[in-house]
């Protein structure tokens, strides 16, 4: 399951792709985005990853106070999920992949809500 380094470690790097991706959308990639009306698309991809990156490592912090807490590693798992599958969905479309991809992105939303109520879970249990 999800160790407290694991989820440091992959909220750091969704944090770091998001600043790497967010720059690379907002110079190299915006003449593109634009002109296929993408633009909000990737923005949409690169803020929701950096929110999560941030519940990530808040995630892996609060592992270390309830260390025997099995629904933050559900919540670390579903919000990485979310990442993926959301985020990743909302890129690949971003650069129109097929409009199939567009089906996974609700599937990262209820990954991600998934990983807010274990987090919700674990306040109410303590």
């Amino acid at each position: 399951m999800f160790t407290q380094k694991l989820t440091f470690i992959i909220g750091a790097a969704c944090g770091g792709l998001g600043v790497a991706l967010g720059a690379f959308g907002a110079h190299a990639l915006k003449p593109m985005l634009m002109a296929n009306n993408k633009l909000d698309t990737f923005e949409l991809a690169v803020r929701y990853q950096f929110y999560h990156a941030f519940a990530l490592l808040f995630i892996g912090l609060l592992m270390n106070q309830f260390p025997a807490e099995s629904n933050l590693q559900k919540a670390a798992l579903f919000m990485t999920l979310g990442v993926a599958l959301f985020s990743g969905s909302l890129y690949a479309l971003s650069f129109n992949a097929g409009k199939l991809v567009a089906f996974v992105t609700p599937i990262g939303g209820v990954f991600f809500l998934l990983g807010w109520l274990m987090l919700l879970l674990t306040f109410v249990k303590k």
